[in-house]
């Protein structure tokens, strides 16, 4: 009889694969066994595996650059990695040693732009795109890197007063993007994105304010899709708007040359996820650029601007279970060392689900649990997963402790839930691992980039 964990996920899944495998009964993480780090670290424990960052830019590239070869397209693709998703040093330092490029989202992280600079990260050639509203302190920090010779600096215009905001702040002449107000989808609570201009606005606007500026020269149009980038009827048919509004500008405006098509490539939240990078790759760069062709105009140079594609499936949490809890004849649960609502706040936020597995005790029978945190919030708690709408994981035995693990949860979750500030119930932020890998014999090494925080940092962030 097939009741062991191990036989669960290999009768459902195909399994293993590329990051996940199981020796002696215990999961390893990119050949990483995980069992050692929780030797090492203990739990509740934080990990990045950095070179899973630079594995997801370079497969983005390698994608494009395929489809526009397939295709003869003219343009270039740069690839902008998305601040927002991550801002950790570690992840800016190992993204940008594949020549990429930056989207900022706010004033402060003009701040982080100068801190790689100053440390010889990048150089002031490299594009920065400041998308966002934009507020005085935001306006200043982007013009102070335009006059500081950062040429390709794009300040993406959100509504049209930005434009006047601009106009006292900006010594040299400025590159500058538009971004459209797409139509959300059909199910969403309201009908149009409240960020940036609205389509039918946008061609009025540059004639009016951008046309004969000596101070500000259009060069992008950024085009975004909230839900991301999907096979449906509904994205096609707005990359197609957009496309229709790119080239009416082009015929007025000859130094518009780029397209920004947003982020939106998932990530891997499911043993049995499926999605074709590839196909869909290959078919936004064929509608660019027949678009283009049925206009008569010049294809546009790509950008994308990944976040969670870039950084999401380097990340994972560990945790130890530290009791079970029978509450009735149908509910079994298994308490984390630590809370969702703080170390993992989209599980509580937006019911995200992350892969979740077993740590070891591959070899034991498994049953149903559910997952409950260490507050006192009757929100805590991960109970399904998006295969299934239960979880499994091995019967609990008296002294051999279960470790579990979630993974891809390298985006958002540490400045959602507050990295180092105040935690719901007090519950202290997990230690933080860094795993690297040595490039003379490829062996993987660790280093602790924070400690569990103490409850002396939350008692002085709180006054006393």
């Amino acid at each position: 009889m097939k009741d062991k964990y191990i036989d669960l996920i290999e009768q459902s899944f195909d399994f293993p694969q590329d990051e996940f495998s199981v020796e002696d009964n215990e999961l390893n993480f990119h050949d990483i066994p995980l069992m050692e780090l929780i030797k090492q670290y203990g739990t509740p424990l934080k990990i990045t595996y950095l070179p899973k960052i630079s594995q997801q830019i370079n497969r983005a590239k390698r994608m494009f650059n395929v489809a526009m070869a397939k295709v003869d397209y003219k343009g270039s693709y740069n690839y902008c990695y998305c601040t927002k998703s991550s801002h950790f040093s570690f992840v800016l330092e190992e993204a940008m040693k594949n020549d990429i490029h930056l989207e900022t989202s706010s004033a402060y992280d003009i701040h982080i732009i100068n801190a790689l600079y100053d440390g010889g990260i990048i150089d002031k050639d490299r594009y920065i795109i400041c998308n966002g509203f934009k507020r005085p302190q935001y306006v200043e920090n982007i013009a102070q890197l335009v006059n500081d010779g950062f040429s390709n600096t794009i300040p993406v215009l959100d509504n049209k007063e930005e434009l006047e905001l601009f106009e006292d702040s900006f010594t040299k002449k400025c590159k500058v993007g538009i971004r459209i107000a797409c139509e959300e989808e059909p199910k969403f609570d309201f009908y149009t994105s409240r960020l940036g201009i609205r389509y039918n606005d946008i061609v009025d606007f540059y004639k009016a304010k951008l046309r004969n500026s000596k101070k500000f020269q259009l060069k992008m149009l950024h085009f975004f899709i909230n839900t991301g980038i999907k096979d449906t009827a509904y994205y096609w048919n707005e990359l197609s708007k957009c496309m229709n509004v790119y080239c009416e500008l082009k015929a007025i405006c000859p130094e518009l040359d780029s397209l920004n098509v947003g982020g939106g490539f998932p990530i891997k939240n499911s043993l049995n996820f499926e999605y074709d990078y590839e196909y869909l790759t290959e078919e936004i760069v064929a509608q660019i650029k027949n678009i283009c062709q049925r206009n008569g105009v010049e294809e546009p140079n790509i950008f994308t601007e990944f976040g969670s594609f870039t950084v999401g499936e380097s990340g994972a949490v560990l945790y130890s279970i530290v009791n079970q809890k029978q509450q009735n004849d149908r509910e079994n649960w298994y308490m984390i060392d630590s809370s969702f609502i703080t170390t993992l706040p989209d599980t509580w936020g937006i019911n995200q689900r992350y892969i979740m597995l077993a740590v070891n005790n591959w070899d034991k029978e498994y049953q149903r649990v559910l997952l409950g945190g260490l507050t006192c919030d009757s929100e805590d708690f991960y109970n399904s997963e998006c295969h299934t709408s239960a979880i499994f994981l091995p019967k609990l035995e008296a002294g051999n402790t279960q470790y579990i693990g979630f993974f891809h949860t390298g985006a958002y979750q540490e400045s959602l839930g507050g990295f180092g500030g105040i935690q719901h119930c007090l519950i202290p932020a997990p230690k933080h691992v860094i795993i690297d890998r040595d490039k003379s014999d490829n062996e993987y090494y660790t280093r602790l980039f924070a400690k569990e925080q103490s409850y002396r940092s939350m008692l002085r962030i709180l006054g006393y």
